[in-house]
C-alpha cells in the first residue's frame, strides 16, 4: 500500500486525505433554484434521493461572480485577494495593456489540486473551456485537459493522449450543452478507469445564460447532470458540487431588451471622451451569449475625480454599488492591485457596458441573462454526505468545498469502517 500524509496544508488551510474518491464539480452559473425547480419536476431523482444523507447547503461565492476568481477561489480554497484572479480580463498596470487572465502567471497561490498531486495523490481536471486548463491544472501533475479542445490532448501536455477516443464522444460545440455534458461523461470514465483519488469537474454556463430555472431546457440539463452524479456516487465517491455564481435575467420584462448602463459613455460625456477607462471583468473569448455584459466593472480615472465620480454614479438607474478600491477589496475580497481607482456594482436586472458601439448584441437569440453583481452571489454547496456540525455564525463560501468534503464530513451509516475526518 502506497503511504501518504494525513492531511495537506494549502494557503493556511488544512486538508485532510481522503478517505474515498473526491469529486468536486462546479457547475457554471448554478443559481440554487436551477436544482430545486429540476427536483420538483422529477429531473433529478438521485439529487432528490441523495439530500436525506447529504448535506445540502447554500453558499456565497466570490464578487466579482465570474468564472475564473471563482473557479480558482475553490481550487485554492481562498479568496482573490489571495490567490490573485479577480476576473476574466484585467488591466495589467506594468505592461499598460487589457489582457486575459488565463495565464498561470497572475496566479498568487498554490492550488489544493497541486499540493495533493506533489504528496502523491492521483488527480484529474475536466474543464468544459480551454480557458481554465492551464490556471486550474498549474503546478499540478496528472489529467487536465478541456472539452473544448480534447480532440488536440496529449499524454506530455494533458496526461491523456487523445481525450476524445477515450472519452467515446464527438467533439461538442463550445456554445452548447454539449460541452457540459463531455465534462461529466470524462469525468465518469476517468473515475471507472483510473480511479483518481480528486477529481475537479467544470461546466460552462451556456445553458443558464438562455434559460431560466424551471424551463424545460434547464430540467433537460440538470436531469443529465444528475444522471452522471449518480453514477459518480455508485463509484463510490464523494460527490460534491457548487457553483462559480448565479445567473439572472437583465433584461426588461415588458421588451425583453437588455437593460445596461454603459459606463464608458457616461464617462466621455462627464470627463471628456478617453479620460476614463473602463474594465469588464466579464469579458472573455465566448461572448456570443451574454455580449460581454455582466454586473460588476471596474474604472480608472482622472486624479481627484474620484469622490465626485462616485456620487454622480450612485445616482444613475440601475446602479447599486459605486465603491472606492480600498472599499471594495474590503467588502469583496480582492487584490488592490488588480482595480482601478473604483468599482461599479448594477443592480439585479442590470448590467454595465463600456461603450454602446462596442457590445455586439447580434448573437443573443434570447432575452439577456447575466452574472457579476452581489445579487449573483448565491451558490448551491451539496455534498452526499452528512457534514458535522460548523461553527455557530460561519458565513459559508463555495471554495469552502474541499475544506467540507475532506475536513467536516461524518461516517455514513452504509459504511460503519470508515474513520471519521475531523475538522
Amino acid at each position: 500500500m502506497t503511504s501518504h500524509p494525513a492531511s495537506v496544508t494549502v494557503n493556511g488551510r488544512r486538508y485532510a486525505w481522503p478517505d474515498r474518491p473526491l469529486v468536486v464539480a462546479c457547475i457554471d452559473g448554478s443559481e440554487p433554484d436551477y436544482t430545486a425547480r429540476a427536483i420538483a419536476a422529477g429531473a433529478m431523482p438521485w439529487l432528490a434521493r441523495a439530500r436525506a444523507g447529504g448535506a445540502d447547503l447554500v453558499a456565497d461565492c466570490v464578487v466579482p461572480s465570474f468564472t475564473n476568481p471563482n473557479n480558482l477561489s475553490i481550487v485554492t480554497g481562498v479568496s482573490p485577494a489571495v490567490h490573485g484572479i479577480c476576473g476574466n480580463y484585467f488591466y495589467d498596470r506594468e505592461a499598460d495593456a487589457e489582457v486575459m487572465m488565463n495565464d498561470p502567471k497572475f496566479l498568487r497561490a498554490g492550488t489544493i489540486l497541486a499540493a495533493f498531486a506533489k504528496a502523491g495523490a492521483r488527480v484529474a481536471v475536466i474543464t468544459a473551456k480551454d480557458k481554465l486548463r492551464k490556471l486550474l491544472g498549474h503546478g499540478m501533475s496528472g489529467i487536465c485537459f478541456s472539452s473544448e479542445k480534447a480532440d488536440a490532448t496529449t499524454r506530455a501536455e494533458h496526461g491523456l493522449d487523445d481525450a476524445l477516443g477515450f472519452v467515446g464522444r464527438p467533439l461538442p460545440s463550445v456554445y452548447s450543452a454539449d460541452l457540459s455534458e463531455f465534462v461529466f461523461a470524462a469525468g465518469v470514465k476517468l473515475m471507472e478507469r483510473e480511479r483518481p483519488d480528486i477529481l475537479y469537474l467544470s461546466t460552462t454556463d451556456y445553458v443558464q445564460h438562455k434559460h431560466a430555472p424551471g424551463t424545460p431546457e434547464a430540467n433537460a440539463f440538470y436531469a443529465m447532470i444528475d444522471r452522471y452524479l449518480g453514477r459518480l456516487d455508485a463509484l463510490g465517491c464523494t460527490v460534491a458540487f457548487t457553483a462559480d455564481h448565479g445567473m439572472n435575467g437583465k433584461h426588461d420584462a415588458l421588451t425583453g431588451k437588455p437593460n445596461v448602463v454603459y459606463l464608458q459613455d457616461v464617462f466621455d460625456s462627464w470627463l471628456g471622451v478617453g479620460k476614463a477607462r473602463v474594465i469588464l471583468p466579464i469579458t472573455d473569448p465566448y461572448v456570443v451569449h451574454h455580449g460581454a455584459l455582466g454586473s460588476f466593472a471596474t474604472a480608472y480615472l482622472p486624479a481627484g475625480s474620484v469622490v465626485d465620480i462616485i456620487v454622480r454614479l450612485t445616482g444613475l438607474p440601475g446602479i447599486e454599488a459605486v465603491l472606492s478600491r480600498a472599499e471594495a477589496c474590503r467588502r469583496f475580497g480582492l487584490p488592490e492591485d488588480r482595480m482601478g481607482d473604483i468599482v461599479v456594482v448594477s443592480r439585479r436586472d442590470t448590467t454595465i457596458g463600456t461603450s454602446t458601439a462596442k457590445h455586439d448584441l447580434s448573437g443573443l437569440d434570447a432575452p439577456l441573462r447575466s452574472h457579476g453583481g452581489v445579487s449573483e452571489q448565491r451558490a448551491p454547496l451539496f455534498i452526499n454526505r452528512k457534514v458535522g456540525a460548523l461553527p455557530a455564525g460561519r458565513p459559508l463560501r463555495n471554495f469552502d468545498i474541499f475544506d467540507l468534503a475532506l475536513n467536516a464530513t461524518v461516517m455514513s451509516q452504509d459504511r460503519p469502517h470508515e474513520r471519521i475526518a475531523t475538522a
